[in-house]
C-alpha cells in the first residue's frame, strides 16, 4: 500500500505544478517601473518620469536644502546630452522669511499625475511633491517637456496644488 500513496502523491503534486504553470501563463503581465529618490543632510535627488512612452527618458531633480532651489534637467536619448532645464525657488512658495528658508526642513517625493498639456509642450506625466515642516504644507509641481537635440532654456516649474498637513509654526 505504501508506494501506490507516494504515486498518488506525486500524481496530485504534478497536476498542482501543471495548474500553476498555466495559471502563471494566462495571468497578465506588468512591467516593473520605479523611481529613484537619494538624500543627504543639505540636498536630495530624484527621479521622475517624464511620458508615457516605454523607453522615454526620466527627468532628474536636486532639491538644493540650504538654498530651497529645486533644479532639474532631462538626458536626450540622440544627443547624449542634456536638453530640458527646470528651476524653481520652492523656498518662495512656501512663504518662508529669510531666516527661516535657511532652517526648512523639506522633503521630496515624485509621483505620476498624467496632467492634460496646453500650449505646445508636452506636460510631464511625472509630478515632483515638496513638503516642508514649518509651513506645514506640501506643493505638487507640474514641468513641460520639449523633444530637442540641443540644449534648451531652462524652463520654471509650476505648482499645481498644494494642500496643509499640520498648523504652520511661527518662526517662518
Amino acid at each position: 500500500m505504501q508506494p501506490r500513496e507516494n504515486e498518488r502523491r506525486l500524481v496530485w503534486m504534478g497536476l498542482g505544478l501543471v495548474a500553476g504553470l498555466c495559471l502563471a501563463y494566462c495571468w497578465p503581465h506588468e512591467t516593473a517601473q520605479a523611481v529613484a529618490t537619494d538624500r543627504e543632510d543639505r540636498f536630495a535627488v530624484c527621479t521622475v518620469e517624464t511620458q508615457t512612452q516605454f523607453g522615454q527618458p526620466e527627468a532628474v531633480f536636486v532639491m538644493d536644502f540650504l538654498t530651497g532651489r529645486l533644479t532639474g534637467a532631462m538626458l536626450n536619448q540622440q544627443s547624449y546630452a542634456f536638453t530640458n532645464f527646470w528651476f524653481r525657488n520652492v523656498a518662495a512658495d512656501f512663504n518662508l522669511k529669510a531666516t527661516a528658508a535657511a532652517k526648512a526642513k523639506y522633503c521630496i517625493i515624485p509621483g505620476n499625475a498624467y496632467l492634460t498639456s496646453a500650449g505646445g509642450a508636452t506636460t510631464s506625466t511625472g509630478v515632483l511633491y515638496v513638503g516642508e515642516l514649518a509651513s506645514g504644507k506640501v506643493i505638487a509641481y507640474s514641468f513641460q517637456v520639449r523633444n530637442s537635440k540641443t540644449p534648451l532654456p531652462v524652463m520654471p516649474m509650476e505648482p499645481v496644488a498644494f494642500f496643509p498637513f499640520r498648523e504652520a509654526t511661527l518662526d517662518n
